[in-house]
Order: C-alpha cells, then structure tokens, then sequence
C-alpha cells in the first residue's frame, strides 16, 4: 500500500503541476481551462500512478543501464512506452478523431521526452524519503559510478 501511495502521490503532484504550468505559459489556456484539465486527469494518474512505477522498475531492472546517459534513454523510453498508450486512450474517450489523437500525441512527446527523466529523478528522491523503496535501478547505476 505504501508503494502505491508514494507513486500515486508523486504522479499526482508531478503531472498537477508540470504539464498545467505548460498549458498556461505555453498552450495560452486559461487558469480555468488547466484546472479543469488537471481535475479531469486526476482519474487517471490514480489509476496509472502505481502501474506506471512498476513498469519504469521492471525494465530498469531488466536492462540495467549503467551511466547517466543510459539511465536517461531507459527512464524516457519507459515513460513513453506507457505514458503515449494511455494519454492516446485518454484523448479517444474524451472524444478525439484518429487525426487529433495523431496530432496530439505528436506534440506531446516533445514534452514527455523532456519531462520523463526528472519525473524518475523525483519518483526515486520521494520513494527514498518514505521509505518505500530499499534501492532502485538508478540508485543502484549511481553507486556503481561512484565505486
């Protein structure tokens, strides 16, 4: 239960914050429009906030990137690899055509290539802090630098 809140609660704050502050300084959506928007994805990150850890978990586990640079490519491959799938099905229930989805997803990736490796750095600093986690995969490739 302790994991699922600590990576719930993580992703809540994380994409509440982040993506709004992007769809106000950057989209030009109202105040109204991002609170609408971040209400309505509160769902979702709840639904997703734990799968999504033990995803981006298995496969840091299972490649076991060694170096700065390997653990960005694998934290952003898994943040993608989880992140387009629910964000093109989140779209596809709210209404969206194939081209708007397309579109979407298109222009989303840019932020989630940006957003996915301090997303990880954070979900490790907040799993170390509440003790959910004994060690993780980039722990694990940081203390091997260090060695």
């Amino acid at each position: 239960m302790r994991k699922f809140i600590v990576d719930t609660g993580t992703a809540l704050v994380f994409f509440t914050f982040g993506p709004g502050l992007m769809e106000w300084l950057i989209v030009g959506l109202t105040v109204h429009q991002v609170m609408l928007t971040r209400g309505l994805m509160i769902p979702v990150i709840v639904v997703t906030g734990r799968p999504y850890g033990i995803w981006r978990d298995w496969l840091l586990t299972r490649l076991r990137p060694r170096g700065a640079v390997a653990i960005t490519v694998v934290d952003t491959a898994a943040f993608i690899s989880f992140q387009v799938p629910v964000y093109a099905a989140t779209l596809a229930v709210a209404g969206a055509t194939v081209h708007e989805i397309m579109l979407a997803v298109g222009t989303a990736l840019a932020f989630m290539v940006l957003l996915s490796r301090p997303y990880g750095l954070l979900l490790d600093f907040v799993r170390r802090r509440a003790g959910s986690r004994k060690s993780s995969a980039t722990a694990d490739a940081a203390r091997r630098r260090r060695i």
